[in-house]
This record gives C-alpha cells, sequence and structure tokens, in this order.
C-alpha cells in the first residue's frame, strides 16, 4: 500500500463553504423555507419538507416553524428579513 493513501495530511480536502441561510427564489413550493432550509444543510428539501409535515401532525409545531422561518429567514438577494424590514419600518416612523 502506498504511503501516500495511508496518510491523510498529504491528501488537499476541499472545504466547502456553506450557503447562507436564505430562501430561495426559484425552486420552492410557498416561501422557500424547506428549500432554503435544506439547502443550508445540504440535504434534500424532501426530508426537510417531510420532517415539517410530520411536526405539523405530530404536535402542531411545524406550522409554528415554518411561519417562523418564513418571517426570520431573509429572500435571496434581500439583506433583512420580513420581520427585520417590519421592524426598521416600524421604528422609523416612530421618530
Amino acid at each position: 500500500m502506498n504511503t501516500t493513501e495511508m496518510n491523510p495530511d498529504t491528501h488537499t480536502q476541499t472545504q466547502t463553504r456553506p450557503q447562507p441561510l436564505c430562501r430561495p427564489t426559484q425552486d420552492r413550493m410557498l416561501a422557500g423555507v424547506a428549500a432554503g432550509i435544506a439547502r443550508y444543510l445540504g440535504v434534500d428539501v424532501t426530508v426537510v419538507r417531510i420532517v415539517l409535515a410530520v411536526l405539523a401532525v405530530a404536535g402542531g409545531a411545524g406550522g409554528p416553524i415554518y411561519l417562523s422561518g418564513w418571517l426570520l429567514i431573509p429572500e435571496e438577494g434581500s439583506e433583512q428579513s420580513i420581520l427585520s424590514e417590519f421592524i426598521g419600518a416600524r421604528h422609523a416612523r416612530s421618530h
């Protein structure tokens, strides 16, 4: 066996940067929460959708989680989430 095959330090490992957490504008069903989480975690979007559906049916947590994601995760191309834009607008009106 070759010594370079046994020594992991000799191989260059490419590290991939994780995708930023955002709701994509393409390939989404509703608001893109499941697609954004799947892209961020590097898993298939179907897995995330199934987990959210099970959480919605089993204990009712899937709906609030999805709604929270929609409000807190910014849309692709945007720097702020819906909630932070709303808070910023309310803050600007009060001053």
